[in-house]
């Protein structure tokens, strides 16, 4: 890789209204995970393929596979529907939201994309997708006990298009950059 790199990801914008939503729907959780770090809903969405360092002078070619890969699946209604946690509520390092996305929207995108960047040499994902929003991460691992909030009551939203997303690290955290939406096709 030559010159400066970019640390790149594609992801689902999810709207503002949803995103208060759930912080609202979250925030007896706050009083029960003291040690959770607690994501802003500025930085929550839904990613579909983390890219990594990408050389800037690859980004043309990144845009156009991203374009491409939208534009060949029809846009779809998902909500955000029950929480769970990674690895898992006995271990967990990071607690979602989940999506309910009847129409596998979601996955054939991520899907198509992992397949596209795969043949130009990134590393393919090694899970199957699972689409999420990160809601808090623990540094050790926590046991989540109790019930988590079911989130029935938040609003449906349109996937309308793919972003290409920037990532700055710093200490504070990560701070997301959107460099350009990508429309899906029609149904």
């Amino acid at each position: 890789m030559t010159g400066p790199s970019l640390r790149l990801f594609i992801a689902v914008a999810v709207p503002k209204e949803v995103l208060d939503a759930l912080e609202e729907a979250t925030a007896p959780l706050h009083r029960r995970f003291h040690g959770a770090r607690w994501m802003e809903p500025s930085s929550q969405h839904l990613t579909l393929k983390f890219l990594g360092a990408t050389a800037a002078e690859g980004l043309p070619g990144v845009e156009e596979v991203v374009r491409a890969v939208a534009a060949a699946q029809p846009k779809a209604r998902v909500r955000l529907a029950g929480m769970g946690a990674f690895p898992s509520v006995s271990r967990a390092r990071v607690l979602w939201a989940g999506v309910d996305d009847p129409r596998s929207a979601l996955g054939d995108l991520a899907n198509g994309l992992n397949r596209a960047f795969r043949l130009l040499g990134y590393a393919a994902e090694k899970r199957p997708y699972s689409p999420h929003v990160t809601v808090a991460r623990f540094k050790a691992p926590a046991a989540i006990e109790g019930a988590l909030p079911a989130l029935d009551g938040l609003e449906g939203f349109e996937v309308e298009g793919a972003g290409l997303y920037r990532s700055h690290l710093s200490s504070r955290g990560a701070r997301y950059e959107l460099l350009k939406t990508f429309s899906l096709k029609d149904r």
